[in-house]
């Protein structure tokens, strides 16, 4: 049996990785200013936060393969609760672009229970999601050989 799967998502731009990270940044820190000048500048947030969501949380949940050993119940319970959570939460974004609010703190309720060692914090592990979801769309969105190289430093 095949404990793994793959989704074939379309790769997020780099900019859109890091309006959807910044916006859930905003968000956690309860800092309303931020949060609404990142959903103002992309009307898809919903949808984005969605996007980061599925990345993230169905790769790190999904069961290991057989090479890993054999699954324990607890491993299919936090697979299933990832793809519960990914599938609700698509249907709620589809609402429109308010529900990005709603969909940023569901996220943010999932991700300490779920994804976080005791020593970590939502804000420390939305960073690593960061750069692990941006670090992707740059490899899936190079630069054109001509540009300029530029830095990124996701703080």
């Amino acid at each position: 049996m095949h404990y793994t799967t793959t989704l074939p998502l379309a790769p997020m731009t780099p900019h859109t990785a890091i309006s959807a990270f910044g916006y859930l940044r905003a968000i956690e820190a309860d800092d309303t200013e931020d949060a609404r000048e990142f959903a103002g500048t992309e009307p898809r947030m919903a949808e984005l936060l969605v996007d980061a969501v599925e990345r993230i949380v169905v790769p790190v949940t999904a069961l290991p393969g057989p090479e890993a050993g054999e699954p324990t119940t607890e491993m299919f319970a936090l697979e299933a609760l990832g793809r519960v959570l990914v599938t609700s939460l698509r249907k709620w974004a589809q609402t429109g672009p308010d529900s990005a609010e709603g969909t940023a703190r569901s996220v943010a309720e999932f991700v300490p229970r779920f994804l976080t060692d005791d020593h970590e914090d939502l804000a420390e592990v939305l960073r690593q999601l960061e750069v692990v979801g941006v670090g992707q769309a740059l490899a899936a969105h190079p630069a054109p050989t001509d540009a300029h190289p530029v830095r990124l430093s996701i703080v």
